[in-house]
């Protein structure tokens, strides 16, 4: 009788947490060079946002996390290839790469968005109070195409590197910089960027549709448990203490579509 109950037990601890993970560990997969979000450490232990994030989901999951990196250019068919069950690397959310792998439900949004002098005292970041402003972005990007897009009352200067945008944002050669919210945001807290500031909302190409967690087509159970887990770390506040040790501002909810709010173009 005893022992009908302790393998019921057990039981229903497999169903909890071991359908989905091996003797209870989940192999997480990342690559390591993607600062803030995933790197590598002086140790050479893998660190950053990424990485909390994924610590934070399994420890929700009741399971252990095993971190594996691995080329960017190969993650997709190492997950495949049963190299790891996850893939917890800012991967973006695109149909390319449904056909190949599920995934989770956004756990951040990544964004363009304006950085200008806070002398200028820009208001909305819209079209209208840009008017005739010159806008820096790096060329060959899609904050580029927005650019083109719904700024055509603007003048554009077009960089290989955004760090000469924002170069010629300090020197006055140009009046906004357009660029991710991730990059500007980290800029803004170094000496270079104490007289500048964010100005408007984010927004996103209409295709992009957030940054998820990949797993294998199969792994339902995997899925489940990753979005409940999700949902539980944003509700309690372990998603935000771990966002706020690496970025001032939000990154869950989900920023405008472009055309949404600059109207279809």
């Amino acid at each position: 009788m005893i022992k009908g109950i302790l393998n019921a037990f057990i039981l229903i601890a497999l169903l909890s947490t071991g359908a989905f993970a091996k003797d209870g560990v989940v192999r997480m997969g990342t690559e390591g060079y993607y600062p803030p979000f995933n790197f590598f450490d002086s140790s050479g232990a893998v660190k950053g946002f990424d990485i909390d994030i994924g610590n934070a989901l399994c420890e929700r999951m009741k399971v252990k996390c095993e971190w594996v990196t691995t080329d960017w250019d190969g993650i997709i068919p190492a997950l495949n290839s049963n190299k790891f069950d996850t893939i917890i690397a800012s991967m973006a959310i695109t149909e390319a790469r449904r056909k190949a792998v599920n995934f989770s439900r956004p756990y951040y949004f990544n964004a363009a968005r304006f950085i200008t002098s806070k002398e200028l005292k820009l208001k909305s970041g819209m079209p209208g109070d840009m008017k005739r402003k010159i806008i820096g972005t790096q060329s060959g990007t899609g904050e580029s195409k927005l650019i083109d897009r719904y700024f055509t009352k603007s003048k554009v200067k077009r960089y290989p590197k955004l760090d000469d945008a924002l170069l010629d944002l300090t020197t006055g050669r140009v009046d906004a910089v357009l660029a991710s919210q991730f990059v500007l945001g980290d800029w803004l807290k170094k000496g270079d960027g104490a007289d500048y500031e964010f100005v408007g909302d984010s927004f996103v190409l209409d295709e992009n549709d957030g940054t998820g967690i990949a797993v294998r087509k199969d792994d339902a159970k995997l899925l489940a448990a990753l979005n409940k887990a999700i949902e539980e770390i944003v509700a309690d506040g372990t998603y935000n203490t771990i966002r706020e040790k690496y970025f001032s501002f939000d990154i869950m909810t989900p920023p405008a579509k472009a055309s949404k709010l600059f109207g279809s173009k």
